[in-house]
């Protein structure tokens, strides 16, 4: 009786020349990486004819997608090549498996390096920027100096002079784009009064963090000197606020505290005097009742 297994089918098709190795070697520290990948795709029976076709189409599909295993967002892919000449099929499965290898170009931002970033929105709680003009970074509040930057509010919508234009045209400035985060307001020098990120909008900045959600890739960043520094942290700063609050707490108690005092030792001079006068003012008139009953006496004799 033969067996119900069936053995897996096996497709065979040319490959390429395996790829140049590259050059030299790509340092970690690098912004932007080229990475020698290797994969195992099951590519859709529509490309039985042509797998290499379906393979491309495969991996364009991960461009400008945050990839863990390769550390980054891929930009481009390069050199493709089959690294097994047979493609297996599985049991009923109509899917070819096939391993392939190629070169990625990712952006690989790490923590600690120092980007450029142009700003694109100022809000009172945060600073955000564009990098390459296509990844957000979010510098917050708490990671720009407050000693040397304050957020200066911005003219509301509905001023007169808000989206003012300047010819006779109608037409807004050239260069009224550039400038289009200072809307709702702008971070200004506390001394210069000069904007942050100058006229050109470019800050340098240094990556503090990494937030990875639905495969895309976003920067926080920080202008702070020592941006590692724990007294930069959310928590950090509640709890150093909190503590200002129960010392200035302390301050106004102990000041209570001393005008309380203040005013029970006033009280008590005065009720001190209070006494004075009132034993002074028996005593005379113990004495007054004293000479009249002498004057009486004397009358009586008379």
């Amino acid at each position: 009786m033969p067996s119900s297994k069936r053995k897996d089918l096996q497709l065979t098709f040319p490959t390429q020349p395996p790829a140049k190795k590259l050059k030299e070697a790509h340092s970690s520290d690098a912004e932007f990486q080229v990475v020698r990948a290797a994969l195992t795709l099951s590519v859709p029976p529509v490309f039985a004819a042509n797998p290499r076709a379906g393979v491309e189409e495969m991996l364009d599909s991960m461009i400008m997608r945050y990839i863990s295993s390769l550390q980054g967002v891929v930009l481009s892919h390069s050199n493709l090549i089959f690294t097994n000449k047979e493609a297996v099929i599985q049991r009923d499965c109509p899917f070819l498996i096939c391993k392939i290898a190629f070169d990625a170009t990712v952006w690989s931002p790490r923590v600690g390096f120092r980007l450029l970033g142009k700003v694109n929105l100022c809000s009172p709680d945060h600073v955000s920027l564009l990098v390459h003009r296509t990844f957000n970074v979010s510098i917050p509040r708490n990671h720009i100096p407050m000693d040397t930057w304050e957020f200066e509010y911005g003219p509301a919508e509905n001023d007169p002079q808000f989206g003012a234009v300047d010819n006779d045209d109608g037409e807004k400035p050239e260069n009224e784009n550039e400038h289009d985060h200072q809307g709702g307001g702008k971070w200004v020098h506390k001394v210069t009064g000069d904007i942050l990120g100058g006229s050109t909008g470019i800050l340098d900045f240094t990556v503090i963090g990494l937030t990875v959600a639905n495969e895309m890739l976003s920067l926080l960043g920080s202008l702070q000197p020592d941006p590692f520094s724990p007294r930069h942290t959310v928590n950090q700063q509640a709890e150093t606020r909190k503590e200002d609050q129960e010392s200035s707490e302390e301050d106004e108690e102990e000041e209570e505290e001393e005008t309380n005092s203040d005013s029970e030792s006033e009280e008590e001079e005065e009720d001190s005097d209070m006494d004075t006068f009132q034993a002074l003012g028996k005593r005379k008139d113990i004495e007054d009742a004293k000479e009249k009953s002498i004057a009486g006496k004397k009358r009586k004799q008379g």
